[in-house]
């Protein structure tokens, strides 16, 4: 079971790391990132990583373990309290901080983990353990309506509502308790047409399911407006994400940093910017990279500087 780190040197150049500052990885996960990043770092220099994973911290406090280096901290909790975790350690300022917002290989290939429909297990998608609600109160809990919404909202799926409609019924039988009995039901709720086209027939409902259980878009957005205020001038905020809604999110934020607001007529500046563009397009996977590493197909990578 390996990890491989997307983007990984196109991410960690982008950071234009100064030795002695303090570099923060939002989102550990297998440690590629966070172990770069400590490479290029001097005595002086701190790195901060988050994760809520107990074994994707465990994974990563090895690969971090094998640099020789000890200056940094593995921070167990969301990226969503980033200033608050950081301020609590006495860090007010960084110098940079980079988001891979894929969800770890680690995870989607440990069945109990329930992330995937390639492997048959319990109802569950929770990056941290410790949240109260999981894929399965959704399936066996919420609404027909808030079912749809679900899948509509987050994984951009047509059949919404035929999928929504079709659960609701199989759980008044018996509760649907494993991945395999939900890519059943999804199965049995699409037209033959859509089971006949490529890619999995479930992939846009699990996707959406996960997403709602991590909460991923309102945290991704929170983090993201506290890294702007913490990021000390010069530093760098760098953001690879893998989906539209992602992205949107990324690309919204970053705008209104580095919009500039004037009064009409008058030479007077309502708003500063305080973001300049690094990357104008967002950075893609070369064909090789793609080729060793499938999952990376769909990543962009985004970068801004504070001003």
């Amino acid at each position: 079971m390996e990890h491989i780190s997307v983007l990984l040197n196109e991410s960690i150049e982008s950071l234009n790391i100064n030795p002695d500052g303090i570099y923060v990885d939002a989102t550990l996960g297998g440690g590629g990132h966070s172990s770069e990043i400590l490479k290029r770092l001097s005595s002086k220099g701190r790195l901060y990583s988050f994760d809520v994973d107990d074994y994707s911290i465990m994974r990563a406090k090895e690969k971090l373990e094998s640099t020789g280096k000890t200056n940094y901290t593995i921070i167990k909790s969301n990226f969503e309290n980033l200033k608050e975790e950081l301020s609590n350690l006495g860090v007010f300022q960084i110098d940079g901080v980079l988001y891979d917002l894929g969800v770890s290989s680690f995870q989607f290939d440990m069945p109990e983990k329930g992330f995937s429909y390639n492997y048959d297990a319990k109802l569950d998608m929770r990056m941290d353990s410790s949240l109260t609600i999981s894929a399965w109160n959704i399936v066996n809990e919420y609404s027909y309506k808030e079912i749809a919404d679900i899948l509509y909202k987050y994984g951009d799926e047509i059949y919404s509502r035929e999928i929504a409609k079709k659960i609701v019924a199989e759980r008044e039988i018996k509760p649907i308790n494993t991945t395999f009995e939900l890519v059943d039901v999804i199965k049995k709720a699409l037209p033959n047409k859509e089971l006949n086209k490529k890619g999995h027939p479930a992939k846009k409902s699990f996707q959406a399911l996960r997403v709602k259980v991590n909460r991923e878009l309102d945290v991704l957005e929170s983090s993201l407006r506290q890294a702007i205020e913490i990021t000390k001038p010069g530093g760098r905020i760098a953001v690879i994400d893998f989906e539209p809604l992602e992205d949107k999110i990324v690309k919204n934020v970053f705008k209104e940093g580095y919009t500039e607001i004037t009064a009409k007529n008058l030479p007077v500046v309502l708003k500063e910017a305080t973001l300049k563009r690094i990357t104008k397009k967002p950075i893609l996977p070369t064909d090789e990279e793609i080729k060793e590493n499938r999952r990376s197909h769909s990543a962009m990578l985004r970068v801004v500087e504070k001003i």
